[in-house]
């Protein structure tokens, strides 16, 4: 049966093959999917006509290369499912290739003289026997698939799942002192009449009596605290287990999963940057990632708690953000190793400094991209550390980024515990053929060493967690950050055959939310302080003199355009000063202020950030822009960089995010919930975000004419209907509170950890393998590469 794809070709054989000739007359030879559609337009116009039918099929071209009369073709006619063809255009041939051919193909396109005997890898045999969602629509519902899969392997083999449940059960203690089961219970069946002898012992209690009151009762049948607060509460968890041992269906195994106290202690990896509470926003690869963990963590203290508490438990968890510690750490709190996180009871940042084969600490800040050496010691280091802070292990490790990710594998597989992994952005989405070029990027990014750190957190986690969907399947013209791990090659170094599979359960939706203690409307004037305000106020709109601003405001009163981040080539801050400053409408109604990074190129050590602090410089100059905006290079305070927004809506502003691609979007989210009207990137996370019209627009920053027209319209629109600021204002702040909130985060969250935990027990498929072929990754590619690295430091 023929695929869409070849059927749209065949029947429209003619013009598909005069567009490939058309394709070999260019003089770009390497295009992605953008590319092509540009040329099928130059195509339609020179033949001047218009083949809707085809143009669903130059939808699904991801990739092209060229050579002479022969195209490669990658067509992403499914999610996560693409096919390969080679064309040959003089004899108009297609011909359907594998995976191998094309990326040989890219090697030789690349360099000629490639050779082709180079290491292959092929994650596809590993997850052959393992559960996977149906269809697109289930990508990143892993958890859902999961408790069906598993509920239905309980049913129909019930007596090896009664044991394993059983077993299961048994094992949960707190610093050896049993939870749930005690050893008067020897196996399932007697389990099964001790929970009705249970049952009905707990009927003569009063249902609101506490566990003290008969626990004595419980303890003689077999059963200790853990199983809730009350005798209702008692009473109906032991029925779902009930219900579990003889009748098991995914409702009731999620159910009760998600009330057993499995969880007392997590550990949280992000090495990288300046973690801090205060003072660290916009240092070197620091951002929204801080706010991310900071928030989520007080957002996981509380439910947890809530949730040890409802089981009848009186244990206080701890949350460890396990970070590296800087000794020159400048102003900020990085060189401090143990700091209290405010706002909790128990969770702490524990910072442990780099060092490598046993030698003094690395007192610098070291760029995410250089840090790769230091993490294997980092992580025996650390490993020693949390074991003294949680006095034995942690029960859920979460890493965050690559770094982090990593860092969590070698800790989990030490620990034996749960791994969950956030990706946050995955590099190899952000920089075009930073695959293909590797090695010309190397100086400065690594990228080599990343990618396949990448592939070896993301295959070895237990569950992933993602914001968007997008951010694993992409939409349906646009590819996924995970999903561009699928195939790919570092020519000369290896290919990826099958790097990651999209439909495995192993991945799960769950977006963040804001701290609504620091963002909130701006209408909201008694939760403002005043002297902030006022700080912030004279600090954007008026003449003050600040060695850290660049620029004034002549003119106050025009419509503020604003944007906040760092200054990295990604978030694409300098583009939007340059669209600024070659529209001369834009200039004659707006205003743009600009908080990001630094001012003086000569006090960063960032080789990014001091090429844009430059580039800012540059465009200011050239368009004359010193008396139209305002570049506020300075750190701000976690309660000013939430006022920052307040005061920018008070001006009927508008907050702009330009960034290449964007992760998720924490800023959109500041900015909607202020109140502040956003334009983002299409490219990520705020694609979902925002409901272009309804809360909020999308821009192109790849298309400057585009990504200008959006901005001046939403001014334009704002001038005359005073009520269009008001009604996108309120509709983004309705948007955020109805679907990013992080007390549903966590609840999902630590259920997630629960029934992921449960699966890690239950089944060993393929998982001795894979670890066995992620250790040899390591091993292998990752480590001697990440010396070498060393190596090069030290030469310098």
């Amino acid at each position: 049966m023929d695929s869409n794809f070849l059927a749209i070709v065949k029947s429209n054989n003619n013009d598909f093959f005069g567009f490939m000739n058309f394709l070999t007359s260019r003089d770009k030879k390497l295009l992605v999917l953008g590319d092509i559609k540009n040329f099928y337009n130059q195509y339609q116009e020179k033949c001047e006509t218009k083949n809707e039918e085809l143009v669903e099929v130059i939808e699904m071209l991801q990739e092209a290369m060229i050579y002479d009369h022969t195209i490669y073709l990658d067509v992403r006619e499914i999610i996560g499912a693409p096919w390969f063809y080679r064309i040959n255009v003089e004899e108009s041939l297609l011909d359907k290739i594998s995976i191998k051919e094309f990326l040989m193909a890219k090697e030789t396109f690349i360099n000629p003289e490639a050779p082709n005997n180079i290491l292959t890898i092929n994650f596809k045999p590993y997850y052959n026997k393992a559960p996977s969602v149906r269809d697109v629509n289930g990508i990143g519902k892993g958890v859902e698939y999961l408790n069906r899969f598993l509920s239905s392997k309980m049913f129909t083999d019930i007596g090896k799942w009664r044991n394993l449940l059983f077993d299961f059960i048994k094992l949960h203690k707190y610093r050896g002192e049993h939870l749930i089961l005690n050893e008067r219970i020897n196996d399932p069946d007697h389990l099964n009449r001790n929970i009705n002898k249970a049952v009905k012992k707990l009927s003569t209690y009063n249902e609101e009596d506490v566990y003290e009151n008969f626990k004595h009762d419980l303890q003689d049948l077999g059963f200790e605290k853990g199983l809730g607060r009350t005798a209702r509460d008692v009473t109906y968890n032991l029925e779902v287990l009930d219900n579990l041992l003889n009748s098991p269906d995914h409702v009731a195994l999620s159910e009760f999963m998600t009330k057993i106290p499995m969880i007392f202690n997590i550990a949280i990896i992000s090495p990288h940057g300046y973690f801090g509470q205060e003072g660290v926003l916009g240092m070197p690869d620091t951002g929204g990632q801080v706010v991310y963990i900071l928030d989520q963590v007080k957002a996981l203290e509380k439910t947890l708690s809530e949730s040890i508490k409802e089981s009848g438990l009186s244990i206080q968890p701890k949350i460890v953000i396990l970070t590296r510690l800087i000794p020159n750490a400048g102003k900020t709190k990085s060189n401090k190793r143990l700091e209290k996180v405010n706002g909790t009871k128990n969770v702490w940042i524990l910072r442990i400094p780099f060092r490598k084969y046993n030698q003094n600490v690395t007192d610098n800040w070291i760029s995410r991209f250089e840090i790769w050496p230091y993490l294997e010691e980092f992580a025996e280091d650390s490993y020693i550390a949390l074991k003294a802070e949680f006095n034995g292990r942690p029960d859920l490790i979460i890493g965050n980024y690559s770094d982090g990710n990593l860092v969590s594998y070698l800790l989990s597989k030490q620990f034996g515990v749960t791994q969950c992994c956030i990706a946050h952005a995955l590099e190899k989405s952000k920089y075009l053929y930073s695959d293909l070029y590797w090695n010309q990027l190397e100086d400065h990014y690594n990228f080599s060493i990343q990618f396949t750190a990448d592939l070896i957190a993301m295959n070895s986690s237990d569950f992933q967690i993602t914001s968007t969907f997008q951010e694993i399947a992409g939409t349906e013209s646009s590819v996924g950050q995970y999903e561009t791990h699928k195939h790919f090659t570092l020519p000369g170094l290896y290919r990826v055959e099958n790097g990651v599979n999209l439909y495995h359960t192993k991945f799960n939706i769950l977006s963040p939310g804001v701290n609504e203690r620091v963002y909130f409307p701006h209408t909201k004037s008694e939760k403002r302080i005043s002297d902030v305000k006022n700080y912030l106020e004279e600090l954007i709109f008026t003449d003050m003199e600040n060695e850290d601003v660049v620029g004034r405001l002549s003119n106050p009163d025009l419509t503020p355009i604003f944007s906040m981040a760092r200054l990295d080539k990604n978030k694409n801050l300098t583009s939007l000063v340059k669209w600024f400053g070659e529209s001369v409408e834009m200039q004659s109604k707006a205003n743009l202020v600009i908080v990001a990074g630094i001012v003086d190129a000569g006090k960063s050590s960032d080789h990014e950030e001091i090429e844009q602090i430059n580039l800012m410089h540059q465009y200011i100059n050239d368009y004359g822009l010193h008396d139209k905006i305002r570049w506020i290079g300075k750190l701000f305070r976690k309660n000013e960089a939430g006022e920052v927004y307040r005061i920018i809506a008070d001006h009927k502003g508008v907050f702009v995010q330009p960034g290449l691609f964007e992760g998720f979007g924490l800023t959109v989210l500041e900015a909607m919930i202020s109140g502040l009207p956003v334009i983002a990137t299409r490219y990520g996370g705020p694609l979902e975000i925002i409901q272009d019209g309804k809360n909020g627009f999308h821009l192109d920053p790849i298309d400057q004419e585009e990504s200008s027209e959006v901005i001046l319209n939403f001014i334009n629109k704002i001038k005359d209907d005073e009520k269009h600021w008001e009604k996108i204002s309120s509709s983004g702040i309705k948007r955020v509170n109805e679907a990013y909130n992080w007390n549903l985060y966590s609840s999902r969250l630590l259920s997630l950890a629960k029934l992921y935990g449960f699966w890690k027990f239950s089944t060993d498929l393929e998982a001795e393998a894979m670890a066995s072929y992620l250790d040899i990754m390591y091993h292998m590619l990752y480590k001697p590469r990440a010396e070498a690295l060393l190596e090069k430091h030290n030469q310098r």
